[in-house]
């Protein structure tokens, strides 16, 4: 008689649960639902805002928690209110800004229900179609100065980037040293920068806490650099085949891809024993 063995599996969601056109296969649903009937706990935690996976995880049929924005926000899912928040001081997050604007950078900066671009060009559509969530653009003024007037405080920042100069950025902004500022990237496309207090790591803490399941007991999975921090968290830190080499050296890593319904491979493989 099977039994569960892991009692929460985190999923980041692009790249990891969500198959690369878009959709989540009926197969991995069913095994989702199942797993939950069980007596199991499933979350997902990813970098996109509220306004961005709250669609997805209620159309998964998802209650409790979602975290949101690297760990910036946990969401109750029914209400759609935070029961977690922790955003950038405002002098940092503007000097964040002005440090991308020196770069030449696409620019985003993510309140709780809204987010602003510096730039109304291919990237942001191509943002805008992967979050199926509006921008608003800003280019009567440099953002930085935006962010200033506003004293907006926000729960992150990305730069939407060419692959080739990915590692390049990471390493610019990392080197400006903002305080209290954690930068990672969640793509080859996306280099992201959020308050250090604030990570996926901490977030699987928060979970594991409120579904009372104990660390040990938790999965963490994941495909990108910005996962590594839940990876480390969870008692079983595991990588999709698809994941970026930075994260696969410190995980377990799974023979299947999120083109290969891998969630749904945890959950036999992990979320269960033999009794």
């Amino acid at each position: 008689m099977r039994k569960i063995n892991y009692r929460l599996i985190v999923s980041d969601f692009d790249g990891t649960l969500l198959k690369n056109d878009g959709t989540i296969s009926e197969y991995t649903r069913e095994r989702i639902r199942k797993y939950i009937a069980d007596g199991g706990h499933f979350a997902v935690s990813t970098g996109r805002m509220p306004s961005g996976i709250l669609p997805q995880v209620k159309d998964l049929g998802l209650t409790g928690l979602v975290s949101c924005g690297q760990g910036s926000v946990i969401l109750d899912i029914e209400s759609g209110k935070p029961v977690f928040e922790c955003t950038m001081p405002n002098a940092v997050a503007v000097q964040v800004c002005e440090a991308m604007e020196k770069l030449g950078l696409h620019i985003q900066v993510f309140g709780f229900s809204e987010y602003y671009a510096n730039m109304d060009d291919e990237a942001l559509k191509w943002y805008e179609s992967a979050v199926k969530t509006k921008g608003i653009v800003v280019t009567d003024k440099p953002i930085s100065a935006f962010v200033k007037e506003t004293g907006m405080k926000p729960y992150k920042i990305l730069a939407i980037v060419e692959p080739k100069d990915n590692e390049r950025i990471l390493n610019a902004i990392q080197a400006a040293g903002f305080t209290g500022c954690y930068v990672t990237k969640s793509s080859e496309r996306l280099v992201e920068v959020g308050n250090a207090n604030a990570s996926k790591g901490r977030a699987v803490e928060y979970l594991a806490k409120y579904y009372e399941t104990g660390l040990d007991k938790t999965v963490a999975v994941g495909d990108q650099l910005n996962d590594l921090s839940m990876i480390l968290t969870a008692g079983l830190g595991i990588a999709v085949k698809n994941a970026v080499d930075e994260l696969k050296k410190q995980a377990t890593v799974l023979g299947y891809s999120n083109d290969e319904d891998a969630i749904a491979k945890i959950i036999e493989n992990y979320g269960y024993t033999e009794d």
